[in-house]
């Protein structure tokens, strides 16, 4: 399933620490797609496991995470126009 992953974190002393975990623990999960954004193609205890990590580096009183199911049938629900063409996290990777 594709689910669709943002967040906002404080910007202060602590608060930077928290937003290099969050962006870690995604980019390990996901492509990022915007600045504060993540395409995360998972199965369901992935997603388990990644929405614990999220929940135990955030702090709810000054940030904040939003997550969107965008399900197994994603491609016919997400449009790309502009820069930086989004990898198919299905297609083949070449290296």
């Amino acid at each position: 399933m594709m689910m669709l992953v943002s967040y906002d974190v404080a910007h202060d002393e602590k608060g930077e620490k928290r937003l290099r975990h969050v962006a870690k623990i995604l980019e390990n999960y996901g492509q990022r797609v915007q600045y504060s954004v993540f395409e995360c193609l998972v199965e369901p205890s992935q997603w388990v496991e990644l929405k614990t990590k999220l929940l135990k580096e955030i702090n709810p009183d000054y940030d904040s995470l939003r997550f969107y199911s965008l399900g197994a049938n994603w491609q016919r629900k997400v449009e790309h126009i502009g820069q930086k063409k989004p990898l198919d996290p299905q297609g083949v990777l070449i290296l």
